[in-house]
């Protein structure tokens, strides 16, 4: 029976397969390789995937097609909405899932290697999830909205570059690697979509994200107004007297500087 895509999932199926070869080269997956799928959908990507892994491990929504990628002997399905996976403990997915999962038997694993066709709707909410978990996670392959990579990977002083720029290159090397569009899905989105690789960095600063974030979200909550309007009166309430330029607008602040003001910030909150 033909799966009727979901919008309330935000369903948009991958069906061209010069995409989806360009997208395993992207991914170059080996045998044996512990890797997970988030949202494999119609198994387009999850069958080239799997043929060179061995083994796969998927997370999908739908119970309609989790019940359909469960006949695959090749796959373990995590029936789940993503945001409630624990991807530190994915060995034992199901036990994960669950609020308040006992973490005391947890060893050493090989580090996970994450791909997939994020639902647009979700697709920051997902990215920030696994930010909170980057330390299980080898590197990361997602199809996105073409418009949201161009934020990921937006460099400073540019229209594009803002808190989902800085909150993911704090921590991530990331490249888009191949533009996707439309007439590849079925149905076909009303958008470009693109492919970003993510590699955590080996040697991440050491940085409060709660702080680093907060002072992040400030900077950029009033775009068009420099710094002094904002953060700056942020840094005023915290009793910073540290020195940091005020006199930019959010955009035009490299990443290194909001770390570099985080960790300034530390003794203050």
């Amino acid at each position: 029976m033909r799966h009727i895509a979901r919008k309330r999932f935000g369903q948009h199926f991958l069906t061209d397969g010069g995409i989806i070869d360009a997208i395993v080269r992207e991914i170059d997956p080996r045998a044996g390789e512990r890797m997970v799928e988030i949202g494999p959908g119609l198994a387009a990507l999850t069958q080239p995937l799997v043929e060179r892994l061995g083994h796969l491990t998927v997370i999908e929504l739908d119970r309609d097609l989790a019940q359909r990628l469960r006949s695959h002997t090749q796959l373990t399905v995590i029936e789940s909405d993503v945001l409630k996976v624990d991807f530190r403990l994915i060995d034992c997915a199901q036990a994960a899932i669950k609020e308040g999962a006992d973490r005391s038997s947890e060893t050493a694993r090989p580090r996970l290697r994450v791909v997939g066709n994020l639902p647009y709707n979700i697709s920051t909410p997902i990215l920030f999830h696994l930010l909170g978990q980057v330390d299980a996670i080898e590197d990361q392959h997602f199809m996105l909205q073409k418009e949201v990579i161009d934020r990921m990977v937006a460099r400073p002083a540019t229209s594009d570059f803002g808190r989902l720029s800085v909150m993911l290159q704090w921590r991530y090397a990331m490249d888009n690697v191949l533009f996707v569009p439309p007439e590849s899905f079925d149905p076909p989105p009303r958008v470009d979509s693109a492919v970003v690789r993510m590699v955590p960095l080996d040697t991440p600063p050491d940085v409060n994200v709660a702080l680093l974030s907060e002072l992040v979200q400030v900077a950029f909550s009033q775009r068009r107004k420099l710094l002094r309007h904002t953060l700056g009166r942020w840094l005023d309430e915290k009793k910073f007297s540290g020195t940091f330029d005020v006199q930019r607008r959010g955009e035009e602040v490299p990443v290194a500087e909001y770390v570099a003001l985080a960790r300034q910030l530390k003794g203050y909150d």
